[in-house]
């Protein structure tokens, strides 16, 4: 199955950027820590330490004392974090890509949802713990009957937030956008056939020359 990501800017709620700050910088956090340890037990024990013992490992980072905030938010994004960084290293070792760099907050940041972890309900997307849809711009229109399979949440470095809604490809493509997504409809209008025409040409004294062409039967 092919399957196409639909990009929009969205403008969140105060409580709804709070959350997703605060989640955006878990996922940093989760992701952080686990390169480091993955790091560490290969430069030190030569250890291969894979997606499976890093998710046990985030279990108990949210049972420490310290590490409490990490259960205010939803854990669909940090355990997709830890899937992230697992293709990482999966392309590492293949020699198709460099060793995973850890995760800046001055570059934004991202986090994944799956199925799990948010609801899509007459064309609104609801993320986990949050009340209210998201308040999506619609550039344009998904493919009709069609719902995402996954949902991708960023912040750029300049502060503006995207969401990626990742759907089946092979849906049909909606010719006309909704007015009800705040997006124009889009219409083809056929010209009368006229019986002249202007003739463009570079004019000697003046950059361009026109004149009127009249066709007769």
């Amino acid at each position: 199955m092919t399957q196409r990501a639909y990009r929009y800017r969205f403008y969140p709620t105060p409580e709804q950027e709070q959350l997703l700050r605060r989640t955006l910088g878990c996922v940093r956090l989760v992701y952080n820590l686990a390169l480091h340890t993955r790091t560490e037990g290969w430069y030190e024990r030569q250890e291969r330490i894979d997606y499976k013992q890093t998710s046990a490992m985030l279990t108990d980072w949210k049972k420490q004392e310290d590490k409490q905030f990490l259960n205010e938010v939803s854990c669909v994004p940090l355990q997709q974090g830890l899937r992230n960084l697992q293709k990482a290293f999966t392309n590492f070792w293949a020699g198709r890509a460099k060793y995973p760099n850890f995760k800046k907050k001055r570059n934004g940041g991202s986090a994944e949802f799956t199925r799990s972890a948010f609801k899509w309900k007459d064309g609104q997307l609801w993320l986990a713990k949050c009340c209210e849809p998201l308040p999506i711009r619609w550039s344009r229109t998904l493919p009709e009957n069609c719902e995402p399979s996954t949902v991708t949440v960023r912040l750029d470095a300049s502060g503006r937030w995207f969401v990626s809604l990742l759907v089946d490809a092979s849906a049909p493509l909606s010719v006309n956008t909704e007015r009800s997504r705040g997006v124009e409809e889009h219409t083809v209008k056929l010209l009368s056939q006229l019986d002249k025409a202007i003739g463009i040409d570079a004019g000697i004294t003046s950059l361009i020359a026109t004149a009127k062409i009249s066709f007769t039967s």
